[in-house]
């Protein structure tokens, strides 16, 4: 079974996206002639709380990331972040690809969408395969001293291919599910939509090469999901420079929520899930 997992370039795996680039709140703020660029690779120590639904067969996820660690048996995602900064300006992009496997006893049955006719059996279990792929721009409106405060807006890309499985009984009434041995599958196929994101982001310095950090943004507003929310916070403490790249470490949480839904009866798939936990990450600027 698949598991929600996190691999950092440096070849350390952690559990599913969105560590924010934070450039340093120290000191004066870059020409407008020059380019700072920042790259992390990181990594989501993740839980997952809320309901999945897959051509009508919804299911309820109550997951930690030892829940998903011990129930699962393959480790597998890539994530990572990139910042370009010029003066009060910055572009920045967050690219997540992962696996996601929850077993039985973190996954029950809930009851049938609409037009979905019967119950399935006790053991469930649910598998996603999802990308997440956020684009924007952000502008520094405030400096005071080691704080800085930056606005952003951009677009937040959803892609997911779920299944849900279950074992079959006598009193079911298998409809269209794919059936393989004793089990049967209800798969989405591919799913996609775009979110607008809105958010701030405050950045501290507390002493020099160390900062905290916090990010929120909001987003969906039923053009592509009903609502999404996000939180990030850490911390950030430079090691060490080589050949003039910074390098720092990254340590915080995060938390992302999001509400999407299309279709109707049989055809129905829903994501009303948050995903949180632990994020660790290498930061590489120059």
């Amino acid at each position: 079974m698949a598991i929600y997992a996190i691999m950092a370039v440096s070849g350390v795996a952690a559990l599913a996206a969105d560590v924010p680039t934070v450039p340093p709140a120290d000191g004066p703020v870059p020409t407008a002639s020059s380019w700072s660029f920042r790259f992390v690779p990181y990594g989501w120590v993740i839980a997952m709380d809320g309901t999945q639904t897959v051509r009508g067969r919804s299911v309820s996820v109550d997951a930690s990331f030892i829940d998903i660690l011990e129930k699962s048996d393959s480790l597998l995602a890539l994530m990572g972040t990139f910042e370009a900064r010029r003066g009060p300006l910055a572009f920045y992009s967050d690219v997540v690809w992962t696996k996601i496997g929850v077993e039985s006893s973190n996954v029950r049955n809930r009851a049938p969408a609409p037009g979905v006719a019967g119950e399935l059996g006790t053991s469930v279990s649910l598998d996603i395969e999802m990308a997440i792929v956020e684009g924007g721009v952000a502008y520094e409106v405030a400096r005071s001293g080691g704080l800085a405060l930056d606005v952003l807006g951009g677009a937040r890309y959803w892609h997911q291919e779920a299944a849900v499985s279950s074992e079959i009984s006598a009193s079911v009434d298998v409809g269209d599910l794919e059936l393989s041995g004793s089990r049967a599958f209800a798969r989405s196929g591919s799913v996609d939509w775009i979110d607008p994101v809105i958010g701030a982001r405050v950045r501290h310095e507390v002493a020099p090469g160390h900062e905290l950090f916090l990010r929120g943004d909001i987003g969906g507003f039923g053009v592509g999901s009903d609502f999404s929310w996000q939180a990030v916070g850490g911390y950030g403490f430079e090691f060490g420079t080589y050949q003039g790249v910074t390098f720092s470490g990254v340590l915080g949480y995060r938390a992302l929520s999001v509400d999407y839904s299309e279709g109707q009866g049989p055809e129905r798939y829903e994501f009303d899930m948050l995903q949180h936990g632990t994020i660790l990450g290498i930061s590489a600027r120059f």
